[in-house]
């Protein structure tokens, strides 16, 4: 009977050992900027209570309709989902630990998100955000603050130009006119709309403006605009809001059509977009969220956020081309086994202790055999503890790369100052 083979489940995919330099780095890089910033990690589980979501994200958007993984917790009945984004979790775990008692908080997060949704190019059920969370100020400085660290970010990792777009969704009054309104002005071309806008029509008319149906164009193109129904207040949050990114040197277009698709959303919408990812352009996106503390339970607080989708800068890297190169080792030690590989493991340990990479060649082989493995770890330098220099208290050292240029000649050296001596050539 032939053997089964597994494979994965289709849009949750592997990171192989090839991609994880790139991953590294992105994170690192990120982070570094968020630290900057004074921003501190917070982890939460990936499973959280149903509700979190329904009652945060908002009960009549696409992700709670159709893209949640949820199940009932065969043990007590609990209603729980694989978490589908990561501000509503992060706002619970605020909201449970006190974490806004007589403070603010700057919060970042990093992991695997879960999307029921059909897989394409930068869109998979399992993805992964890197974000960030700012509580308990009212903005707009703190608004257009993480708007500039998004744009450090950019300059960090090497992408660009990421276009930024902004909207604001106003105060709840002025939705709430604003939403009539489109309601009014849909009914009247009901012969006009799809079947996702016929859905949407009165539980969420706000997300028809968002369709990519490009037949219904020019019918969203002409709706009512929230920017119309705003007051003296958001009209001069926004103002200011544009006037601080302005004064940073960041271009922007106010788009009057970005909503975002999630409902805790007021004021402040952005969105950072590329266009050398097909349809997929977004990479970031976030804004204020001033509802969202109490609607899971806390006492009213502000909020504003991002989250970028880990996946799709990747992608974006790539296509610019700024991959950064990394090897699976520094330093490759080949020996004759036997009390020549015992002194080889040792000096290896010698090497790791001053944050040399080392591979310490496994088993027995010739060293012809040892160099092609050594080659092919992409070690800049070969270690040679073989037995006839060890026999003279010394160790071969040999560039496998240019920039080692004090070995670019085989040389050697005592086998009790190899390690420093190693370590002083690879910074060299």
């Amino acid at each position: 009977m032939a053997k089964e083979k597994f494979t994965g489940v289709k849009g949750m995919n592997d990171m192989l050992p090839q991609d994880a330099a790139i991953w590294q780095f992105v994170q690192k890089t990120c982070v570094g900027v968020l630290e900057e910033y004074g921003y501190q990690e917070i982890r939460t589980p990936i499973l959280e209570n149903t509700r979190v979501f329904t009652r945060g994200v908002g009960e009549v958007t696409d992700i709670v309709e159709k893209e949640m993984y949820s199940f009932t917790d065969s043990m007590n009945g609990d209603q729980l989902t694989l978490r589908p984004e990561c501000t509503s979790a992060v706002v619970r775990a605020v909201n449970e630990h006190n974490l806004l008692y007589g403070t603010t908080q700057r919060l970042w997060y990093c992991g695997p998100m879960f999307r029921h949704e059909r897989p394409q190019r930068g869109r998979y059920r399992q993805f992964h955000q890197l974000g960030a969370e700012a509580l308990g100020m009212a903005g707009p400085d703190i608004d257009a603050e993480m708007i500039v660290m998004l744009a450090r970010m950019w300059k960090a990792l090497g992408i660009g130009p990421v276009k930024l777009e902004m909207n604001t969704l106003g105060a709840q009054n002025e939705r709430q006119a604003h939403r009539e309104a489109l309601i009014a002005y849909f009914e009247a071309h009901k012969d006009e709309l799809d079947e996702d806008a016929e859905r949407r029509l009165y539980t969420n008319p706000l997300r028809i403006l968002d369709t990519k149906n490009p037949e219904m164009q020019d019918l969203v193109n002409a709706a009512p605009k929230l920017l119309d129904f705003l007051g003296d207040e958001s009209r001069a949050f926004l103002s200011r809001l544009e006037e601080l990114i302005s004064a940073a040197g960041i271009e922007y277009t106010i788009n009057p059509r970005l909503v975002r698709g999630l409902d805790y959303y007021n004021h402040t919408v952005f969105e950072w977009i590329t266009d050398r990812l097909g349809s997929q352009g977004t990479i970031c996106g976030g804004g204020r969220y001033d509802p969202l503390v109490e609607m899971l339970g806390g006492r009213p607080a502000p909020g504003v956020g991002f989250a970028m989708g880990m996946e799709r800068v990747i992608e974006l890297m790539r296509e610019v081309g700024n991959v950064p190169e990394r090897t699976q080792t520094d330093v490759y030690v080949l020996h004759h086994g036997g009390d020549s590989q015992i002194a080889a493991m040792r000096l290896a340990e010698e090497m790791r202790d001053l944050g040399i990479r080392v591979i310490t060649h496994p088993g027995e082989a010739s060293i012809k055999s040892q160099m092609k493995k050594a080659d092919a770890s992409g070690a800049k330098l070969a270690v040679f503890a073989t037995a006839d220099e060890l026999a003279q208290g010394m160790v071969g050292i040999k560039a496998l790369r240019a920039g080692a240029n004090a070995y670019a000649e085989q040389a050697l050296e005592p086998v009790n100052e190899a390690a420093a001596r190693v370590a002083a050539a690879l910074k060299a």
